[in-house]
């Protein structure tokens, strides 16, 4: 089983430096570092990204649920969905996205390649950070009495339902890759 401490020894640092590299790695790699494949995913013209995390999403899903059904991850973590917060953080998120072409991931590996403009959007989100520590509390107060309760706890589509997350993430794997073939032939229309 895993350790629940990820940062207990030295072994744990090292391997999440090595996984953060291949992560890094994969980002350049498929395309998704670059501003033109970031802006040009919102303008609806490269669904690179589309396609990279669809696949992140569903290999990543099928793989810690295996991994739970197998014994060797103990327990998920999952976060409680507060949907105010959550749709606000989402806005200012893709605000800062489209805006600076980057997100959190594709900005540090941007700026591995050595691309000038991530400097200062890496710059914004270290900002962005520290407001969010000083608001977060206050805020939240705010909304929750704005909207009430409005929490759905640790909800999965499984612990709502009481199926198994299988009978979500294997016809989400089939849809993916029906829509990654659908992406490909009109990404190869639209050039030709």
């Amino acid at each position: 089983m895993f350790d629940t401490n990820l940062f207990a020894g030295s072994l744990d640092l090292v391997l999440g430096a090595l996984t953060g590299l291949v992560f890094g790695f994969l980002l350049v790699r498929g395309g998704v570092s670059r501003f033109e494949t970031i802006v040009g995913q919102f303008l609806l013209r490269d669904f690179t990204v589309v396609k990279v995390m669809g696949t992140a999403v569903v290999v990543g899903g099928l793989g810690i649920y295996a991994l739970h059904a197998a014994g060797l991850v103990e327990n998920l973590h999952v976060k409680s969905a507060f949907l105010p917060g959550n749709a606000l953080g989402g806005a200012i998120f893709g605000v800062g996205m489209a805006t600076l072409g980057y997100c959190p991931g594709t900005g540090v590996a941007a700026l591995g390649e050595g691309a000038r403009d991530a400097r200062w959007g890496l710059l914004g989100m270290l900002a962005g950070a520290v407001v969010y520590a000083e608001v977060h509390t206050p805020l939240s107060r705010a909304l929750t009495g704005t909207f009430g309760e409005s929490e759905l706890g640790k909800a999965t589509l499984a612990s709502l339902t009481g199926w198994s997350p299988f009978v979500f993430l294997v016809p989400a794997a089939l849809l993916a890759a029906v829509v990654f073939v659908w992406l490909e032939r009109r990404e190869r229309r639209a050039g030709a």
